[in-house]
């Protein structure tokens, strides 16, 4: 989190410095089928099993502050973009969707499976997905834990552009091609934020709360998380990736 903090801090010096100014920013996985599974779980279940409230509450601040940077574009002239190619869940379905735009390959798949734990995305989801939608899809979709497919986000616009598999590059490089287009988007950004804005108070708010019921999870959803935790690693070990873990 902090090499993108740093990163993020980089592009905003760079737009407000430079004589070009920049446009587009893009995030993506080199991770095969993968853009992010969220959080470090090994962590967090080390934090509620600890009662560790100091570190999860820094740990989750951090996270928001990231999901803030990333809709309001750094403090930049730059438009984010969510190229996800692969699996979004959680806390990886929160940063894809902070973005000002997400362009998804067809196979790819998103969603918030905490629930299964009895927890929920505390780092951004229910006010983001308010703003995209509605209050009561956005606590429906957050209570059902269901994954949807990157055609179904489409359908209801959570996703902008539906890429077949294998073109989301080449998609993003039309999409940001059209310069025409740049101003109308900022314009569009800057209208949502005075509509409806999204405040960094409010994300931080909310992960206090996301903090103080993660510290009541029972043991044995922990486990869960565990055997969870245990599947991606073997996941990212078929792909030759190391777990962050080991």
């Amino acid at each position: 989190m902090r090499q993108i903090s740093t990163m993020q801090s980089f592009v905003s010096k760079a737009s407000q410095t430079q004589r070009s100014p920049v446009l587009f920013c893009v995030s993506m996985s080199q991770i095969p089928n993968v853009y992010s599974f969220g959080g470090d779980l090994p962590f967090f279940v080390e934090a509620v099993r600890t009662g560790d409230r100091e570190g999860l509450l820094r740990y989750a601040l951090a996270c928001v502050d990231l999901v803030y940077s990333n809709s309001t574009g750094w403090n930049s002239s730059a438009l984010t973009i969510a190229l996800v190619q692969g699996d979004a869940l959680g806390g990886g379905f929160e940063a894809a969707i902070s973005h000002n735009i997400v362009i998804a390959e067809r196979s790819a798949k998103m969603g918030m499976p905490e629930i299964l734990f009895n927890s929920f995305p505390g780092m951004g989801a229910f006010s983001l997905l308010s703003r995209k939608l509605d209050a009561a899809r956005a606590e429906r979709m957050i209570l059902s834990g269901k994954v949807y497919t990157a055609g179904e986000m489409f359908d209801i616009g959570l996703v902008d552009v539906l890429a077949e598999d294998g073109k989301g590059v080449d998609e993003v490089r039309r999409f940001v091609g059209d310069r025409r287009r740049y101003e109308v988007l900022a314009s569009m950004r800057k209208i949502r934020q005075r509509i409806n804005p999204l405040s960094l108070v409010e994300l931080r708010d909310v992960t206090e709360i996301w903090v103080d019921n993660a510290l009541k999870i029972h043991p044995q959803d922990l486990r869960k998380m565990e055997r969870l935790v245990s599947a991606q690693e073997r996941r990212l070990a078929s792909t030759g990736i190391i777990p962050i873990s080991q």
